[in-house]
Order: structure tokens, then C-alpha cells, then sequence
């Protein structure tokens, strides 16, 4: 499979609504997630979405044991979605420092709801619905974000509190998703 190139912030794709997969079980399905999963693990990252490697398509894939650059992250199991929709549980929110791999190098203070449900569907067309909470509903929801043109920057409520990794946190990893 291969490695792709990941769009950067500023790329039009990246501010479109994705479109629905119709077709499951395809093998221009499966090359496209064994390129996301690829492309995911060369870059470092727990998640991408097909968007940001210029597919508009709605598919997302995250997951990880281990992350170097989220260390205190709980493992989040390797999850292909697709057509995903998401339902927020509760009001509550956490505001958390957020990196991207289409905005690399800079950091951002996120709301995002504690706790949410996801629907969607796995590559063979099988229903997923899995409600989670902490670190698995913030990576859900960073990256469902993309297939609706939404980068992380624009949910931040106060731009004091975006910038640079290395002017932010000297010294650690960078931490983009």
C-alpha cells in the first residue's frame, strides 16, 4: 500500500462536506483505508480521515495501543469507520490541547463533548454503534470533523490559546492527530 500525502490547512478540499460511501466491500475501499492506515502510522498519528488525503469521502479510521505522542492516552481499538453520525451524550464538556496532521506543528485548547455515540459502518457494510467516552469520543469527534469541513482551529473559543508546539510545551513530541 502506500503513503500518501496529507493536505494542509488552507487546501479547499479540507473545508468541503464529504461525500457517502454507497458502495462497501470494494477493492478501491480497501486500498484506500490500507493508504489511511498507512499514511496514519508513517505520520505518528491516532487518526485520519479520507479528506485529509485528498479522497471526499466519508471514512474515517484511529486507533492505537500505545501513542508516543499522547503517552497518558487510554488505547483506543483500531476502528474503521464509515458514513459515521454522531450523537452527543449530555452537554458536558472538556476542553483539551488538540494537534492535527493537516496543521502541523501548532496546538489548540478544543471543547469537545466527555461522552457520545457513533454509528456508522465497517468496510463490509456492517453496522457499527459503540458509545464512548475521554480520549476515544475526542479522537471520534476530532476526526468526524473533517468529513464535515471542519478543521480543529475553528472550534477553538480563544485564540490566546493557540499556537506553536514548540513555543506552547518546549520539548515534547508534537502531538498532532
Amino acid at each position: 500500500m502506500t503513503v500518501r500525502n496529507i493536505l494542509r490547512m488552507g487546501d479547499p478540499l479540507l473545508l468541503q462536506r464529504a461525500a457517502e460511501v454507497k458502495s462497501f466491500g470494494t477493492p478501491e475501499l480497501q486500498e484506500l483505508l490500507a493508504d489511511m492506515f498507512d499514511t496514519m502510522h508513517s505520520a505518528g498519528g491516532v487518526g485520519l480521515a479520507a479528506p485529509q488525503i485528498g479522497e471526499s469521502l466519508r471514512v474515517v479510521v484511529f486507533g492505537f495501543e500505545q501513542s508516543e505522542r499522547y503517552p497518558d492516552a487510554p488505547a483506543v481499538p483500531r476502528t474503521i469507520l464509515v458514513n459515521p453520525v454522531l450523537t452527543p451524550l449530555g452537554e458536558e464538556q472538556e476542553e483539551v490541547w488538540e494537534g492535527c496532521l493537516s496543521v502541523p506543528g501548532l496546538r489548540g485548547l478544543v471543547p469537545r463533548h466527555l461522552r457520545l455515540r457513533y454509528q456508522g459502518f465497517d468496510p463490509q457494510g456492517a453496522p457499527i454503534d459503540r458509545t464512548v467516552d475521554g480520549f476515544h469520543a475526542r479522537v471520534v469527534q476530532h476526526e468526524v470533523d473533517h468529513l464535515d469541513g471542519i478543521l480543529y482551529p475553528m472550534r477553538i473559543r480563544d485564540m490566546s490559546r493557540f499556537g506553536f508546539q514548540d513555543v506552547l510545551f518546549p520539548g515534547q513530541p508534537a502531538g498532532d492527530d
